[in-house]
């Protein structure tokens, strides 16, 4: 962790904005003030950590080393240029952005710029992730030709109504919300392949009813009229190196839900369940005669939003780009979420980077 005490700002005063300016506190670093363009949120931001907010990051962009981009997707790509434009390093929460043309003009500014973008891919910082990309390294798993990525909720749509559910502010549903966490992971474990191909289907088989039966909802239910994105989605992924990867992903469904990532390699394979954090390692051996072991791998507790701060906060205090969550894997993920949607308008498999018109 750095030394080097870091002055930030952050910009949307939502829950996300109260969850960092938690860890801030507990950091080497400054928090200088929030942005955002609601006064109420505003307010109550000011009130909860005692800093000045205001209505325009120009206010304290000449103030703040750093800055964390946590509004609403739309809205990433305004605030993130305009930092990276003043040479202000950031952390945009996932995705990073909308729709594939705003993450391109990010990375576009991330390149010209004198500061660097990360990406809130947290999951890639928890521990056993760091177990199975070094296992990867050491060529443990041999050749890995499919993973398997789910992020599924039996029932979890975000509050219809909120901007969650508005394609035009969100730029989609399920997929782009808890699906891109999937993506990311997924490609991290195969090291960021370049995918040439995707097949998929999206669906809104749950948020459109006016029947649609749940325990919790995170904020209120505006009910159906409120909703115009998917609920869910299934894809498969080809790389340009052979690997593959089959994708679910749910915010509603009528199944139990599942968190799992199943690895399979020529020499090993692992199945890691992201909720409980568990990692199990599957391999076969002639020694002694022919046989099987499952190893359970135990690791440390690690809070994964945290231990991405610290990561974000030490390159900005050296002054140094990252090399995980980069801005370049960042819009990798984007252009497969583009690809995924546009298989699923199109009902065919289309090529990355092809307008397939």
């Amino acid at each position: 962790m750095t030394t080097q005490t870091v002055s930030v700002g952050i910009v949307g005063l939502g829950g996300i904005a109260s969850h960092h300016a938690e860890r801030l506190a507990d950091r080497n670093a400054e928090l200088v003030g929030g942005v955002d363009i609601d006064a109420a949120a505003r307010r109550e931001f000011s009130e909860e950590w005692s800093v000045p907010t205001h209505d325009d990051l120009a206010a304290i962009i000449d103030d703040i080393d750093a800055v964390l981009v946590t509004t609403p997707n739309r809205y990433h790509e305004q605030y993130a240029t305009a930092a990276l434009d003043a040479g202000v390093d950031v952390l945009v929460e996932k995705p990073l952005a909308h729709s594939l043309d705003s993450a391109e003009r990010i990375a576009d500014a991330a390149r010209e710029s004198g500061g660097f973008c990360m990406v809130g891919f947290n999951y890639r910082f928890a521990a056993p992730v760091d177990v199975l990309t070094a296992y990867r390294d050491r060529g443990r798993f041999g050749e890995i030709s499919h993973v398997e990525a789910n992020y599924v909720r039996r029932r979890g749509i975000p509050g219809r109504g909120s901007w969650f559910t508005d394609r035009e502010t969100a730029g989609g549903g399920a997929l782009i919300d808890i699906g891109v966490h999937a993506i990311d992971l997924a490609l991290c474990v195969l090291d960021f392949p370049e995918v040439v191909e995707v097949s998929a289907t999206t669906r809104a088989a749950f948020g459109t009813r006016e029947d649609y039966s749940y325990m919790h909802m995170w904020g209120d239910d505006e009910g159906p009229d409120a909703f115009d994105v998917e609920d869910s989605a299934s894809a498969f992924l080809r790389t340009a190196d052979g690997a593959t990867i089959s994708l679910e992903v749910a915010w509603a469904t009528n199944r139990p839900r599942t968190d799992e990532y199943v690895i399979r390699g020529a020499d090993a394979g692992a199945v890691y369940d992201r909720k409980s954090e568990e990692l199990t390692l599957y391999e076969t051996h002639t020694t002694g005669g022919q046989h099987f072991t499952e190893t359970a791998v135990e690791t440390p507790d690690r809070n994964s939003h945290a231990a991405e701060l610290d990561y974000f906060l030490d390159h900005v205090a050296d002054d140094s780009d990252p090399d995980r969550n980069t801005v370049e894997q960042g819009l990798a993920v984007q252009r497969v979420i583009d690809a995924i949607y546009r298989s699923a308008d199109r009902r065919r498999a289309v090529s990355l980077g092809a307008s397939d018109d």
